[in-house]
C-alpha cells in the first residue's frame, strides 16, 4: 500500500517535539508509524533548534536522512519577544518557550542561527512571529513592519522565506490581522504560517471566515491543531474533536492550489503524553484530509 505521504497533495508533516524530545524516536514515529516523508523542527533533545551545536546538527541531519525524511521548515522563536520601548505585553513569557529564551537584542543572532540551521537541513522556510501582543500596537506598527521587512530581505539573500505564524499571544493573531500585515510587508520572502487553531483562540472563525481574507499566494506553511470551547475560554483539543472545520479548510487549500507543507502541531495533551496525544490527533487529521479529498 502506498505511504500516506505519497497519497496526499500536501507535504504532510509533524512538528518533531510534539512526539518526543528524543529526536531519533520522533523521526522513527513520523516515518515508520505515520508514514510521513516530512518533519518540522522546533526543539530537539530539550534544546531549541537555533541553539543546537554543530555536532548536534550533524546528528540530527543523520537521523533525518536515516528515516528518509526531509525538513519542511525551522520553527524558530524569531521575534517572539517584547517590542523595545513599548509597555511590557501582558502575554510576555517570563519562562522558556520550547527551550528558547532570547531578548530583543539577540534577535539578529536568532535570525542568523535560524538561517544557518535551515541551510544545514536543506529547507527554505524559517518561522517567525510578530512580537508579544500589545493592547495598542499602532504607535509601534511601522517600526515593527520595518523590522519584519528587513529580516525577510536578509532571509531572501540566503534563499529562505520567513513564514510568520499567526499566534494568539502576538500582535498578528488572526487571519484579519495577518492580511493587514502581509499587505504592509510586501517582500516576496515574507509569507504566512497559517494556523487556524491560533486564530480560533482569538474568537475568529478561521474557516471559512478568516481564510477568506487571506491572500492565498502568500500562504507558505500551515499548522494543524484543534481548539474546543470551554465556557468563555478555549482549550486545545485533538484534531477532529474541536470547533475547527479542518475538512473544509483542507478542501479550500486544495482548490486554491496550495501544495506546501501541512504540519501537525498537536499542543493538546489529553491522551497523557505528547506521543499518545499526537498519535490520536494524527488519526483525526487523516480523517479530515480524506473527507476533503486531499488524501
Amino acid at each position: 500500500m502506498p505511504s500516506i505521504a505519497s497519497r496526499s497533495i500536501f507535504r504532510l508533516s509533524v512538528v518533531s517535539d510534539e512526539i518526543s524530545q528524543d529526536f531519533g524516536h520522533a523521526c522513527e514515529v513520523a516515518s515508520k508509524q505515520f508514514g510521513l516523508s516530512w518533519i518540522e523542527l522546533r526543539s530537539l533533545w530539550n534544546k531549541n533548534v537555533v541553539s543546537l551545536e554543530e555536532g548536534e546538527i550533524a546528528e540530527a541531519v543523520r537521523l533525518v536522512m536515516k528515516n528518509n525524511l526531509r525538513v519542511t521548515g525551522i520553527a524558530s522563536p524569531l521575534f517572539k519577544v517584547d517590542w523595545p520601548g513599548a509597555p511590557v505585553s501582558p502575554f510576555s513569557e517570563q519562562r522558556d518557550q520550547f527551550n528558547a529564551s532570547f531578548s530583543f537584542a539577540q534577535q539578529d543572532e536568532v535570525l542568523e542561527r535560524g538561517l544557518a540551521v535551515a541551510k544545514s537541513f536543506g529547507t527554505d522556510r524559517l518561522r517567525c512571529f510578530d512580537f508579544w501582543r500589545l493592547d495598542h500596537p499602532a504607535p509601534y506598527r511601522e517600526a515593527m513592519n520595518a523590522a519584519l521587512q528587513n529580516a525577510a530581505e536578509k532571509a531572501g539573500k540566503s534563499r529562505v522565506t520567513l513564514v510568520i505564524e499567526n499566534e494568539h499571544a502576538c500582535n498578528t493573531a488572526t487571519a484579519a490581522e495577518a492580511a493587514k500585515l502581509l499587505a504592509a510587508v510586501e517582500s516576496s520572502f515574507f509569507m504566512l504560517n497559517w494556523d487556524p487553531g491560533n486564530a480560533s483562540r482569538r474568537s475568529e472563525i478561521p474557516y471559512p471566515d478568516g481564510y477568506s481574507l487571506l491572500p492565498k499566494n502568500r500562504i507558505g506553511l500551515c499548522h494543524c491543531k484543534d481548539v474546543a470551547k470551554k465556557g468563555s475560554d478555549y482549550e486545545w483539543a485533538a484534531v477532529g474533536n474541536g470547533i475547527i472545520d479542518w475538512s473544509g479548510q483542507f478542501q479550500a487549500l486544495k482548490l486554491d492550489g496550495y501544495r506546501g507543507a501541512v504540519s501537525l502541531e498537536t499542543h493538546w495533551r489529553g491522551a497523557g503524553t505528547p506521543e499518545a496525544s499526537t498519535i490520536q490527533s494524527w488519526a483525526g487529521m487523516q480523517d479530515a484530509l480524506r473527507k476533503a479529498g486531499a488524501l
